[in-house]
């Protein structure tokens, strides 16, 4: 079992994640709920964490932002921004390894919603086109309308809805685990490593 350390520090109120009800969690707040083994509570927090920051956003219902300012190309970098992170709270990282590409193969090909990526060029002609270039390269293309993948075209609206879909499933496997279990002790050690950065 991994054990959270103890910060007597006045940087005990940083915020870890925003709830919905707007509610905020701190670092005194997790600890508290790992010290009483509360799985729903520390699930809703990373919950909160990842979609909050990265595909709340989109999901804005106002005609105006949608036509005028929502955009494919930052859907998908953020959604790529997403699928780091949750592979990280997965995997119990601190950085990400080299080889970014095996780590969205492994997140395409233990996904259940997003499968039809996996062996695709997804990091290469997405994830690094967006984040290094401001573009795809190999002639990918985003849209927001059709099928969630044709050929080469991404639809951006259908791919934020699966991974939301996605985030959803492993935080319900974090409220359904042993509290021994692999998958929240990575998120615990990972949550750990989030706080040693939030120290330092």
């Amino acid at each position: 079992m991994i054990k959270t350390k103890k910060y007597k520090s006045n940087t005990d109120d940083i915020i870890l994640a925003t709830l919905e009800n707007g509610k905020d969690v701190t670092i005194k707040n997790y600890e508290q709920f790992v010290n009483e083994k509360n799985k729903s509570a520390i699930a809703k927090m990373i919950f909160c964490r990842l979609y909050g920051r990265y595909l709340k956003p989109f999901t804005f219902e106002n005609n105006i932002f949608k036509k005028e300012y929502k955009s494919g190309f930052a859907i998908m970098a953020n959604c790529c921004l997403c699928i780091e992170a949750l592979q990280s709270f997965k995997n119990g990282w601190d950085k990400t390894p080299k080889g970014g590409d095996k780590i969205f193969n492994d997140f395409f090909n233990k996904t259940i919603t997003l499968k039809e990526f996996s062996k695709k060029d997804f990091y290469k002609h997405i994830r690094c086109g967006i984040l290094h270039q401001g573009e795809t390269t190999g002639g990918w293309r985003i849209k927001r309308g059709g099928s969630l993948l044709e050929n080469k075209t991404i639809n951006a609206t259908k791919f934020l809805y699966e991974l939301h879909k996605e985030l959803n499933l492993y935080v319900g496997e974090l409220k359904n685990s042993e509290w021994e279990s692999k998958i929240l002790d990575k998120c615990r050690i990972k949550m750990q490593k989030i706080i040693e950065n939030c120290q330092t």
